[in-house]
């Protein structure tokens, strides 16, 4: 079977049976779609007949949410997949007169159509197939070579159980005029989708977005990771956009807790997660206090996330996400037909009381050559002196990684000799702190140590791998080993992490 960029899974069956389902139906997608997978709740759609199949309408209730909220935690699995639930026709009891627009436009036209409705012979090549070809161009905007695929998921026996169409309790949406929402939104994930999703479907009119800007980024985890403002609008709003195209959106920045939600009077509802529900009540108390109605509160509950690590939160949150990316390639490195292949330099950097130079020891025992120009004399290193000369010859052979450990790489320029930059960071707070201790200086001259040198969001800036030594040796470890094995990846096509590290010393 091939593998498409984008698709779109029309999913027919009952949805008080498509619970149990969904795990099998979204591992069946995954082989065949790579990127962008929407996904459209069609229950009862029939794909036999001469009659043209036709989009109806979906009850907004809670289990409808809580399914939506399943289907997002289940594709979490399929860490490739960029899932999107069309919620065009989900109405609530405001829009029970709303009419479907003819073709839903996604911003990513989907290369395949894939339904879970099944048929008696098992096949493919059948009337069904062309039934859901005429569907999915009447509905989206599909490639012009669109191809169909029925799905036959491998359900387990034991859950065939679960499959039946019985009826189920129904505890309609209570929607609401104008809703409102906070949050940083960087690397948009499943758990922000169902977070949105609510706040489509709770929402008649209006959907105003806070996104946490300057300030309230301070004591964000990793916040140099952190999207740039403009970035997070630009994914929250094509997303938006693709799943419920007719609700109106504005998107905010907000340097404090509250923006807007305590100052606009058109507000009816704002929706919180578990954690955040004490935030709910404070917007409330400060509403009250500008002279403005109270807002309704809705509650959802968090995501557990099953692949997170020990320094991770449980839950699926962006800063587990920016955690996951320090030792990878953020940037492809510049070509630099000035500097030999051989040995690849690595420049590494960082703030003081960085842990830097621990790192560079790791590198070492690991199979790096290091030079630690902070010790051995700046200009003894300078592109084309004789001692830069002397080592490159002296690692040309036998040695396949060097490391330059130089806390002024980049503000010297050393970065145009070596072949990728890679940056050590630490939060202000933590590097104080260290400095502090190991050289028994004042707070205040720690501070001042840290503001003449370059902030790390510039060094990140101007970095392809990032590293951080905020938590326990084991996890530094952990990462710095995961560095190395990608960079062999880079520089090795051959490699193979089972085997022996060179070791080496300068």
């Amino acid at each position: 079977m091939s593998v498409f960029r984008s698709g779109v899974l029309v999913l027919t069956s009952p949805l008080s049976a498509l619970s149990m389902k969904l795990a099998p139906i979204l591992a069946s997608a995954a082989k065949i779609v790579q990127d962008t997978l929407y996904i459209h709740l069609q229950p009862g759609l029939l794909l036999t007949g001469s009659s043209q199949p036709t989009s109806t309408y979906v009850p907004a209730t809670q289990e409808v949410c809580s399914l939506i909220s399943k289907l997002y935690s289940d594709a979490d699995l399929h860490s490739n997949l960029d899932v999107r639930v069309l919620l065009t026709n989900i109405k609530n009891q405001s829009h029970s007169q709303q009419t479907l627009s003819s073709v839903q436009n996604l911003s990513h036209p989907p290369e395949v159509v894939l339904t879970d409705f099944q048929t008696s012979d098992g096949g493919q090549y059948n009337p069904a197939k062309q039934q859901l070809e005429r569907y999915a161009t009447n509905c989206y905007s599909c490639n012009p070579h669109l191809v169909s695929v029925l799905l036959y998921p491998e359900y387990g026996i034991e859950d065939d159980i679960n499959f039946k169409d019985t009826d189920i309790e129904e505890n309609p949406l209570q929607s609401h005029s104008d809703v409102v929402v906070g949050g940083t939104f960087d690397r948009l994930h499943n758990a922000h989708k169902i977070l949105l999703s609510v706040c489509c479907l709770l929402s008649e009119r209006r959907l105003l977005i806070g996104v946490a800007d300057k300030e309230l980024l301070d004591n964000k985890v990793l916040k140099e990771l952190i999207q740039p403002y403009e970035k997070r609008v630009e994914e929250l709003s094509q997303f938006l956009v693709d799943v419920k195209p007719s609700l109106g959106f504005d998107i905010v920045p907000i340097s404090d807790p509250y923006g807007p939600s305590i100052t606009d009077p058109e507000l009816n509802c704002i929706v919180v997660s578990e954690e955040t529900q004490r935030g709910g009540l404070s917007v409330n108390k400060r509403r009250v206090e500008n002279g403005l109605d109270e807002l309704t509160i809705h509650e959802i509950q968090l995501i557990t996330d099953p692949k997170h690590s020990e320094n991770e939160e449980e839950k699926i949150s962006s800063s587990s996400f920016r955690n996951r990316l320090l030792g990878t390639l953020l940037k492809e490195p510049d070509a630099n037909p000035s500097i030999p292949s051989r040995p690849y330099v690595i420049g590494l950097t960082g703030g003081s009381g960085s842990g830097k130079s621990s790192i560079a020891k790791r590198l070492e025992k690991l199979g790096a050559a290091l030079i630690d120009c902070d010790k051995l004399g700046h200009h003894s290193y300078k592109p084309g002196g004789l001692a830069y000369q002397q080592v490159i010859d002296e690692f040309g052979s036998g040695i396949s990684v060097c490391v330059m450990d130089a806390a002024v790489l980049l503000e010297a320029g050393w970065n145009e000799m070596v072949h990728e930059v890679w940056t050590v960071i630490i939060p202000e707070k933590e590097a104080i702190s260290r400095i502090m201790k190991r050289d028994g200086v004042s707070e205040e001259a720690a501070k001042k140590r840290l503001t003449s040198q370059m902030s790390n969001s510039e060094r990140v800036e101007a970095s392809n791998v990032v590293l951080s030594t905020l938590w326990e040796a084991e996890i530094t470890q952990k990462q710095i080993e995961k560095a190395w094995d990608l960079l062999q990846q880079r520089i090795n096509p051959d490699f193979s992490n089972d085997k022996p590290f060179l070791q080496s010393k300068f």
